[in-house]
């Protein structure tokens, strides 16, 4: 099966799923998609960055990213449940705080045995198992934004902002590349990816943040973005997602990785696919908080 067979494919069966579970399902559905999907791509950044010096941290990191959605899950629902004498824990500052803790355990008593583990796994370890799931927990935060004034709705949609920039981006920004690409954007990290592809990108980010818009009108009676809204957050969003697609390569190229797995075909893993998402939805999550 070809490359393109293989994206068209994997698009046919997930964007219904992610359709169901996003837009439809209950709000817990999201965090067990989001969970799974954290402790996947916190087990390929392990294997990729860390390699054997990483298996003693891999359980710790991974059980960790599953637990990010969780907590952020917590937080929210406290928040929304009209509990206002009830504080909101900071469920995911003490996770956090637990996971390194436990991380320099583990490491102490490695150095003990003659066995250390490097401080570059640390990181890694903590950026997998906490800094990458918060970023992707963005979107469950979206999802859940509105549950207080009964917007519940306007969450279901807004949950979909990041992803249809970011998926609008990248597939614009393939086809254009394809087709008219002929100046590297970045050939050393990326050597396939072309200025003309990233300007396709800008263009279908915008694209994509005006069809979730006029998704939405037909939805909830009511344009929530305008024109002035889907140029910014189309282009911003556009150019972040791009940046979290070139950052991932980054760690692949000084890896010698090139995929992060193989769970989608013609995608590679959860990183590969959903790397530009992970950069854009916390992106998309903050400004709304200050807009």
């Amino acid at each position: 099966m070809s490359s393109l067979k293989a994206r068209v494919l994997v698009a046919v069966v997930g964007i219904p799923f992610l359709l169901l579970v996003l837009g439809w399902a209950p709000d817990w559905a999201t965090m067990v998609l989001l969970a799974l999907m954290c402790a996947v791509g916190a087990w390929e950044l392990m294997h990729a960055v860390a390699a054997e010096a990483g298996k003693p941290l891999l359980p710790l990191t991974v059980l960790a990213a599953a637990l990010v959605p969780v907590c952020v899950y917590g937080e929210q629902s406290i928040r929304y449940a009209k509990l206002t004498a009830l504080p909101v824990l900071p469920l995911t500052g003490l996770l956090g705080a637990v996971l390194v803790l436990a991380l320099f355990v583990v490491a102490i008593l490695r150095y003990d045995r003659e066995r250390p583990v490097p401080f570059a796994v640390l990181t890694a370890a903590v950026f997998a198992g906490l800094v990458f799931p918060l970023m992707l927990s963005c979107l469950l935060r979206l999802r859940m934004a509105y549950g207080s004034e009964g917007g519940e709705i306007v969450g279901r949609i807004m949950v979909f902002l990041p992803l249809c920039v970011s998926f609008g981006s990248d597939t614009l920004a393939y086809f254009v590349g394809c087709t008219l690409g002929k100046h590297k954007l970045s050939p050393r990290v990326s050597p396939k990816k072309s200025v003309e592809g990233a300007v396709g990108g800008l263009i279908g980010g915008v694209l994509g943040a005006l069809l979730l818009t006029w998704i939405g009108a037909h939805i909830i009676s009511d344009a929530f973005m305008g024109p002035r809204e889907i140029l910014f957050f189309g282009l911003v969003g556009s150019a972040v997602s791009q940046i979290g697609d070139l950052s991932f390569s980054v760690i692949k190229r000084e890896f010698g990785v090139k995929d992060y797995g193989h769970l989608l075909p013609g995608h590679g893993g959860i990183l590969d696919r959903f790397d530009s998402v992970t950069f854009a939805a916390p992106f998309v999550w903050l400004l709304l908080q200050l807009l």
